[in-house]
């Protein structure tokens, strides 16, 4: 299934201090298991988890209101396009 994930602190709005991998399902947010925050690149980046909310491809299921993940690949972030030249 295809989800959001990122920080779920920064980004999600769960609670507790440092940086941990979330997904947001139905509109629910839930902190996973199963792979880390820093599994998938550097957090803190610009286009990290724990600066913006990304697409995940997931398999997994919530057990005790967290996600147990099975499989997890990120979504390749859209490249921005680059400026056009000025005539």
């Amino acid at each position: 299934m295809l989800v959001e994930a990122a920080c779920g602190q920064c980004q999600l709005g769960l609670p507790g201090k440092g940086c941990d991998l979330a997904v947001r399902v139905a509109g629910r947010a839930y902190f996973v298991t199963g792979t880390g925050i820093d599994s998938h690149g550097d957090a803190h980046a610009r286009d990290g988890f724990c600066n913006t909310i990304r697409q995940a491809r997931v398999q997994g299921k919530v057990v005790d209101n967290v996600f147990n993940v099975s499989y997890f690949e990120l979504v390749p972030a859209p490249v921005a396009a680059a400026p056009k030249p000025q005539p």
